[in-house]
């Protein structure tokens, strides 16, 4: 089970969470939410078998410095004035598993990611782009994403995000995550495949949080999303998987 790929606002991508922050937070010190909640997503990134996974939810913020949160990663703000934020960031890539349609296919194993961040808020709209590396795992390349958020709290109670992504995989990036070699093809009857080039995944997302007392919220998230390029065209997509990943979720979350 691919968590990066399962959009939980792990990168995972999962994705994302949208927790807005209760009015009451304090300037400095730790502040945020934690809780959990359930993610009903596609097996891995091309998948076309849904399961329903229950995960943490982790939003956490050290003053203006330092993040932490399943989205993002571990970041430190070296630039967070004028409505700019600019991190340098660790996260995490989770490979794919083989099981199910992908069991005679090699495992592909993850890894801490290395990259940069950098993010723009103006009144309601946040706009963000990222780009990262591994470290270690089986995936090499490089991966970029950007989003644009417009978030509102609409009453004293109730706070909604929504919003167009894309993410773009370089070529070896999606040879890792989307190539057969021969010995996959004779073991598992797919075509051999060799990407040529990357891939985009667009999308849109949307979450909404009502707070049931001035700590608790809940959440609710879907989204939805379209590989191309040379992810969509190989076996494990076209075959037996599908280009369209979508996903609901919800969450309930101590705010602090």
């Amino acid at each position: 089970m691919q968590v990066g790929y399962r959009y939980v606002a792990l990168a995972v991508t999962l994705p994302m969470l949208a927790v807005a922050v209760p009015s009451q937070a304090q300037d400095s010190g730790w502040q945020g939410s934690l809780g959990a909640g359930a993610i009903y997503s596609p097996d891995y990134l091309g998948s076309d078998d849904y399961e329903t996974s229950v995960w943490p939810s982790v939003d956490l913020t050290y003053g203006d410095s330092v993040y932490i949160n399943a989205r993002d990663g571990v970041g430190w703000n070296v630039i967070n004035r004028d409505g700019w934020r600019v991190s340098p960031f660790l996260g995490y890539t989770f490979g794919r598993d083989n099981d199910d349609d992908l069991h005679r296919l090699d495992e592909v194993d993850g890894g801490v990611t290395a990259g940069l961040r950098a993010e723009y808020t103006e009144g309601h709209w946040q706009y963000s782009a990222a780009v990262e590396t591994p470290l270690s795992g089986d995936v090499d390349g490089y991966h970029v994403s950007a989003k644009a958020h417009w978030r509102s709290r609409l009453t004293q109670r109730l706070s909604v995000s929504l919003g167009p992504n894309v993410a773009y995989g370089s070529d070896a990036w999606t040879e890792d995550m989307f190539g057969i070699s021969a010995r996959e093809s004779q073991r598992s009857g797919l075509n051999a495949y060799s990407p040529n080039e990357g891939y985009f995944k667009v999308g849109v997302d949307a979450s909404a949080s009502y707070y049931l007392t001035r700590t608790w919220s809940v959440t609710g998230l879907v989204g939805v999303s379209r590989l191309t390029g040379d992810a969509k065209d190989s076996p494990i997509v076209d075959e037996v998987g599908d280009a369209t990943q979508a996903y609901v979720g919800g969450f309930i979350n101590y705010n602090f």
